[in-house]
């Protein structure tokens, strides 16, 4: 589901994964049930670059601290993030793997970057999340 509040804001329905669950579970050393997942409607943001989610999803998905980073806020602010990785993010046919910045409490960002590499777009009649339409059966291939 995507929807548009009234205030023009576009929300998209993906899933985030632990991309270490994954690695994990294609070398059979754990199952696939126990692989993390947490879906969400999630915040799309082409002010933003990159994906951000907040310490409970952090947790949630047992995603490591893989440095520091400093962004940039709305209103000019510089904040210092942890990056944690690998996080697999999927919407429809379309799927990428990302670093996500940590922004404690905030709600989480559908940045231009995961966006861009999964060739969709924010469609500018509809105000939703839809795949590029010129390529529309464009998804990388499941490797086993």
């Amino acid at each position: 589901m995507h929807k548009t509040n009234d205030m023009g804001f576009v929300y998209a329905d993906i899933e985030l994964i632990n991309g270490e669950d994954i690695v994990m579970a294609r070398r059979n050393l754990m199952g696939e049930d126990e692989v993390r997942r947490f879906p969400l409607n999630i915040l799309v943001d082409s002010g933003a670059h990159q994906l951000v989610i907040n310490e409970n999803i952090q947790e949630y998905l047992q995603l490591p601290v893989l440095g520091k980073k400093n962004a940039e806020m709305a209103d000019g602010r510089i904040v210092e993030c942890d990056v944690v990785g690998h996080v697999e993010l999927r919407f429809k046919n379309r799927s990428t793997t990302c670093r996500a910045l940590i922004l404690p409490g905030a709600e989480p960002l559908l940045g231009v970057i995961p966006m861009e590499d999964m060739d969709v777009l924010i469609h500018p009649l509809s105000n939703e999340l839809i795949v590029n339409p010129e390529h529309p059966n464009y998804a990388l291939a499941k490797v086993k």
